[in-house]
């Protein structure tokens, strides 16, 4: 029980960790000038977290609303192993994670 638990999260922390340098990655190709920042230039890694955070937390927002408005109840809960989730914070997470490595998809699929 202890390994899946350990290996869940472990696999979790790789998927966040491949996403957030993918994220990175394209936010160096759209880099903008901040230079009227006074404090400083924010790091690549800070804007791909913030931007990886912001994406999961308006896509829970989303799917309230809509699981919400079709009157679809889901369980509060959901149990692997040890580990117990939020869905809708599960899938959220899950598809900001996934976005960067879908929009490369799209611009290599663009390019042929």
């Amino acid at each position: 029980m202890l390994t899946g638990t350990i290996a869940f999260t472990a696999l979790v922390l790789v998927f966040m960790g491949l996403s957030v340098k993918e994220r990175m990655r394209l936010s160096m190709f759209r880099e903008k000038s901040w230079d009227f920042f006074p404090e400083g230039k924010p790091s690549p890694l800070s804007q791909a977290v913030l931007n990886l955070v912001g994406l999961a937390g308006g896509i829970y927002l989303s799917l309230v609303m809509l699981l919400d408005f079709l009157k679809f109840q889901l369980p509060e809960r959901i149990h692997l192993g040890q580990i117990q989730l939020e869905p809708l914070a599960a899938v959220s997470v899950a598809l900001a994670v996934i976005q960067p490595f879908v929009s490369r998809l799209f611009v290599l699929r663009r390019r042929w």
